[in-house]
């Protein structure tokens, strides 16, 4: 194993011991769920638009920023094989649990074909024009240009039919992620909900509260933590 794995598995387990994923782990959903909402949005809101240059341009917007949540999904999947998430509540519950981890599954698959089916369609539609990652890095598009207009055509369509399936079920299952979290709080009472939410240092500097210790060292009883 390397050794910078190793530093930050080791830095890792005194938020795995109490259940709660890495600050970088949590950085990574909340990110995420902003960008797909941005991008639910947004796609909604574009397919009101005359055909024209601002059509165009929300779509290049849209995918460029579809490109940039390809990035990140593959940085938090390599990040979640460096340091595995906390084992908690959610993970003792059976075929539930089992659900949960292929809802987790369908949400990685979404995060690639989503962003590649997107820009597959843009790719597609000649002249052919790059991307920007992030509005920086330069992206070519697909090499369909020496292609026949027929398959440009075949290309542009299938990716389609496979876009809106994707939004289809991730609109599907972005209320049913949200109400199980909701759910595990208030119904469970577990802390499945807690575990993504970023820790706020007490005013003794402790990440878990005054009575947080370090892996390793006895926890601080009430009496000397006030």
């Amino acid at each position: 194993m390397k050794p910078w794995v190793q530093q930050w598995r080791e830095w890792s387990v005194s938020y795995r011991d109490r259940g709660k994923y890495t600050p970088v782990g949590v950085a990574f959903h909340w990110i995420m769920a902003a960008v797909v909402m941005w991008q639910l949005v947004t796609g909604w809101m574009m397919q009101r638009y005359l055909v024209g240059p601002d059509k165009l341009e929300a779509y290049a917007a849209h995918s460029e920023v579809g490109l940039t949540l390809l990035v990140l999904g593959a940085l938090r999947l390599l990040w979640r094989l460096i340091v595995p998430g906390p084992i908690n509540d959610a993970d003792k519950q059976g075929w539930r649990t089992t659900v949960a981890h292929a809802t987790h599954a369908i949400f990685y698959a979404l995060f690639t074909l989503l962003p590649l089916s997107g820009w597959a369609m843009w790719s597609a539609i000649q002249p052919a024009r790059e991307l920007r990652l992030a509005g920086i890095v330069r992206v070519p598009a697909m090499p369909f240009q020496d292609m026949s207009p027929e398959w440009q055509f075949w290309i542009l369509d299938v990716a389609e039919d496979i876009h809106v399936a994707c939004v289809v079920l991730l609109a599907v299952l972005i209320p049913a992620h949200a109400f199980a979290a909701v759910k595990h709080h208030y119904w469970d009472r577990d802390d499945v909900f807690e575990g993504m939410f970023p820790e706020v240092p007490d005013t003794h500097g402790h990440p878990g509260g005054p009575n947080y210790s370090q892996p390793g060292e006895p926890s601080r009883p009430p009496s000397e933590a006030d």
